[in-house]
């Protein structure tokens, strides 16, 4: 099969191998089971088909997958803009693991090589992707992105091109942050931070936080913001140094944009943020310096308002960031030189045959959950 068969869900739904499981898969058997959402809101155990790799494909035990926001969210509400939920979909794109089988013509690649999984496969021909800028590829693969199915089962196909080696010392937890991590460090990169400048970040989620850590990195002085304090309080044990801010509920953009200010005790320059929340996004510009810009990683609504004059009169510039391209060699650079630690975020872990439970801890505010992983 090629890519785009073996990867639409509709493809593997039609194969007689491809099974929806009635009840908890039971540990030890090998099995190639996945996690999956659809279009009822409801999450379903599944038995996939274990493919041989095809030429230029490699056969990846995926060890470790991250749930993210996107993922809860598909669950949940069965669509992030024009993305829509139609059939069963497989969950997972924040993924490392192990190789098992390689395909004709592969020769980069060997059984029991470490790897990190790029979660989106471009065309390679369009105009974007030529550029470099394949993104923006509207011919692309994105896993856990309807219709294609996740990287959250036992054993998973990925083109042998977008495999990322992970050195000895960076774990499969750490491979499968390297996604998340390479969000911000797209964002940080197009924001022009530069080293000693004051920056918001709004937001302290898993993006923020990881966020936070990159900015940290490249040489920021941090302030962060969110409305819960035990988020605040973990971002602080991330980065010692940072400042806090706690967003309380009824308080007008304004008014926060103040706080962050007096908090930073410095001109912000720049605001990075991670929530998308129209009333952050508002906080974020107001908070902003003449000539300052806000950079916003986090998706929210379809439509929303802006100041538009104070941003004309202040010449505060607003830019925005779909996925990354050109991250991941970076990304696992940052880590295995120790300059980003990514290991904290992981606060809990779940056996494969329990991703359901995985999936119901990351979706719920009281489990304290930063980032929730699935191991196999």
């Amino acid at each position: 099969m090629t890519d785009r068969q073996l990867y639409n869900t509709k493809n593997l739904l039609e194969h007689p191998e491809f099974r929806i499981l009635k009840e908890k898969p039971a540990k030890g058997t090998g099995r190639n089971i996945a996690l999956t959402y659809d279009v009822d809101h409801v999450n379903k155990f599944v038995e996939k088909p274990r493919f041989d790799p095809a030429p230029g494909q490699v056969e990846v035990n995926v060890r470790a997958t991250g749930i993210c926001g996107s993922d809860v969210h598909f669950s949940q509400h069965g669509h992030i803009g024009d993305m829509v939920v139609r059939c069963i979909c497989g969950a997972g794109h924040e993924s490392s693991g192990e190789v098992t089988r390689v395909g004709q013509g592969v020769t980069e690649w060997k059984a029991g090589d470490r790897v990190a999984i790029e979660a989106g496969i471009p065309c390679g021909n369009c105009e974007f992707c030529k550029l470099g800028r394949y993104n923006a590829c509207q011919n692309d693969i994105f896993f856990s992105t309807p219709p294609h199915f996740g990287t959250m089962s036992r054993y998973h196909l990925h083109p042998a091109a977008w495999l990322h080696r992970l050195p000895d010392s960076v774990s499969f937890e750490e491979g499968a942050l390297c996604e998340p991590l390479t969000v911000a460090m797209a964002g940080i990169y197009r924001s022009g931070l530069r080293l000693g400048d004051g920056v918001v970040i709004c937001g302290a989620g898993p993006i923020g936080l990881v966020t936070l850590l990159a900015a940290k990195a490249a040489g920021s002085i941090p302030i962060i913001t969110d409305l819960s304090q035990s988020r605040l309080d973990f971002a602080k044990k991330l980065v010692p140094s940072v400042k806090t801010v706690l967003i309380e509920r009824g308080q007008t953009p304004k008014d926060i944009a103040q706080k962050i200010k007096e908090e930073a005790g410095m001109p912000l320059t720049l605001a990075l943020e991670c929530t998308g929340v129209e009333s952050s996004v508002h906080a974020a510009i107001f908070s902003m310096t003449f000539g300052g810009k806000v950079f916003i990683i986090g998706v929210g609504k379809d439509i929303q308002s802006i100041p538009f004059m104070h941003l004309s009169a202040n010449e505060i510039d607003i830019q925005f960031q779909y996925r990354y391209a050109n991250q991941y060699p970076r990304a696992i650079r940052c880590v295995a030189e120790g300059m980003i630690d990514l290991k904290p975020l992981v606060t809990h872990r779940f056996d494969l045959e329990d991703a359901m439970d995985a999936f119901d801890t990351a979706a719920d505010p009281k489990s304290g959950a930063i980032k929730v992983q699935v191991l196999d």
